[in-house]
């Protein structure tokens, strides 16, 4: 199934969780800013793509992975 969300279509999935994981993607939608799981996940991993990104120009790497 495809949602459009912010502009975005989104593609519906589904994971699967350790209890661990799970509590603390709940923990986050305890924040007002994440209304959901799906919200909290999705701004968590744009979060690390972000970073990974940073990383690799501080390094000097591009997104394809070359120097």
């Amino acid at each position: 199934m495809i949602y459009a969300h912010a502009g975005m279509a989104m593609t519906k999935v589904a994971v699967t969780l350790d209890s661990r994981t799970l509590r603390r993607v709940d923990r986050l939608v305890q924040d007002p800013r994440y209304s959901n799981r799906s919200q909290a996940i999705e701004a968590r991993t744009s979060r690390l793509d972000l970073a990974a990104q940073r990383a690799m120009a501080e390094e000097g790497l591009g997104l394809d992975g070359a120097g």
